[in-house]
């Protein structure tokens, strides 16, 4: 079988040690080049020398994307490496805020927004020319259990992700004409280390085994099993791909049936 990647150029966006780097990871064993962005530069380098060493296939474009000129900076040079852009997967997001509509605050619902909905958009259209300039290309937004049910006290996060997934319609509709295609994962728990550290504090808070909190997680899954950071990049990569080339405006719940729509 062909790898589903070869040639092209996917920009992930929000690359830590979780998912993002993930997303990298299989681009490259599917043939990609891969450009990461992320705020921070020492992460960015560290990952990608674990990645890809040789640095043939990799570009680190250290980025924030709630700034509209970082997002074109990242978008030029992408394109000027590697030619031109064929996907994004955007990870990002603002998921340190805990708490209902008498806690979050007004600023941090402003936050997660400018970085789940606004950075979202602004990184897509900076994006779109370089794609609409390859014939076409395919965008992925990542999502959450969290824009339908209330499992964690994350209203602002929770929200953020709705609203992403509400733009990611209209923005299908409109590059559709473009043959640019808007998908978005849609996670759930992920093993990884944002859950594994989750887990930790959750289990010295409560006096319990690791292994409980997590068998309690897993417990509310139908296939009792948490996915992983690489099951749900998986999926990213499928979009990405052109196995996927007349799916759009869809959502595609990586969740081990824990939220079934």
């Amino acid at each position: 079988m062909s790898l589903m990647m070869e040639g092209k150029t996917i920009v992930v966006a929000g690359v830590g040690t979780g998912l993002g780097s993930q997303v990298g990871r299989l681009g490259l064993r599917e043939g990609a080049n891969v450009v990461l962005a992320a705020r921070s530069r020492d992460t960015l380098e560290s990952i990608a020398k674990e990645l890809d060493p040789s640095g043939d296939r990799v570009l680190c474009v250290p980025t924030d994307i709630t700034d509209e000129s970082q997002c074109e900076r990242l978008a030029s040079e992408a394109a000027k490496r590697f030619g031109g852009i064929d996907a994004i997967c955007q990870v990002a997001a603002q998921d340190r805020f805990f708490g209902g509509l008498d806690e979050v605050t007004r600023e941090e619902w402003l936050a997660a927004f400018d970085l789940g909905v606004i950075g979202s958009a602004q990184f897509t259209k900076a994006c779109v020319p370089s794609m609409k300039s390859r014939g076409g290309g395919s965008v992925i937004f990542i999502g959450s259990h969290a824009a339908f049910i209330p499992l964690v006290p994350q209203i602002a996060y929770g929200a953020a992700k709705g609203a992403l997934t509400s733009a990611s319609y209209f923005m299908a509709q409109e590059l559709a004409a473009d043959n640019i295609r808007v998908n978005t994962v849609v996670a759930t728990y992920m093993w990884g280390p944002a859950l594994e550290g989750y887990i930790k504090e959750t289990a010295e808070a409560r006096g319990v085994s690791e292994e409980e909190v997590a068998g309690e997680l897993s417990s509310t899954m139908p296939l009792g099993r948490i996915p992983t950071d690489a099951e749900v990049a998986e999926a990213v990569l499928f979009f990405a791909s052109d196995r996927a080339s007349t799916i759009t405006g869809q959502q595609l719940l990586v969740n081990s049936g824990l939220v079934m729509r």
